[in-house]
């Protein structure tokens, strides 16, 4: 196939123009002040809304224990 009309610079601009990256909108936590994007949950204190969602200490725990076996394994 070949290029029947050929974009001009300024329209290869300005369909370039809206690749532009946005910067994430972040906002702290109300309950440990870490920074977190909006609408989500915490990572630090795993606190949605002010209600406990996720339970970070015992997730921390299993991925501690899991990379133990893993080293324990490999020996």
């Amino acid at each position: 196939m070949v290029v029947r009309m050929r974009h001009t610079r300024s329209q290869r601009g300005n369909t370039r123009s809206h690749h532009a990256l946005v910067a994430p909108s972040l906002t702290l936590c109300k309950e440990c002040g870490s920074p977190k994007s909006q609408h989500s949950v915490c990572s630090i204190c795993g606190k949605y809304k002010g209600r406990q969602v996720i339970d970070v200490h015992t997730k921390i725990a299993k991925k501690e224990k899991k990379a133990k076996e893993k080293i324990k394994e490999s020996r």
